[in-house]
């Protein structure tokens, strides 16, 4: 059973025809949510940063190198396509 106001506002949102689909979209995402919180919370303390040193400036300097190198590497392969 839902409260009477609770019901009225679903209704209002999207009829009395939708009313079960949108309760199970709203339980569907509440259970992801709260299984995602649990695995984070588990899984806490699990990252060593002696363990990933290339992140030691951070990993936004780390992304941007990756990608500066795989550019590089374009540039090589397109110089040797055509004869540069």
């Amino acid at each position: 059973m839902l409260p009477i106001d609770v019901v009225a506002d679903i209704d209002k949102l999207v009829g009395k025809r939708g009313r079960s689909a949108f309760i199970t979209e709203v339980a569907r995402d509440e259970i992801m949510r709260r299984k995602q919180r649990s695995a984070l919370r588990k899984s806490f303390g699990a990252w060593e940063d002696k363990d990933h040193p290339e992140l030691k400036r951070g990993s936004s300097a780390w992304v941007e190198r990756i990608r500066s190198e795989s550019e590089e590497r374009f540039r090589q392969i397109q110089q040797r396509r055509h004869g540069g």
